[in-house]
């Protein structure tokens, strides 16, 4: 069991956000996290399975028909 446990100064690096993010995240339980004292900490997982959940796929575009004129 070798899981890494990310600070989150690391996980809004990771995100390429600031650190408030990340904590709004723990704070209103939208990711796995776990304290450590009174330091929190967010398995390395955890973070993969947010950024899987929350990743928006393109929608591809769809052809134009054109009407014949009449």
């Amino acid at each position: 069991m070798s899981e890494r446990y990310l600070s989150v100064a690391q996980v809004a690096e990771r995100l390429g956000t600031t650190e408030r993010f990340p904590r709004r995240l723990v704070a209103e339980r939208r990711i796995t996290f776990v304290k450590v004292g009174r330091h929190v900490r967010i398995p390395e997982s955890a973070l993969a399975e947010y950024i899987a959940a929350n990743t928006v796929e393109p929608v591809r575009p769809r052809r134009r028909y054109r009407r014949a004129a009449a």
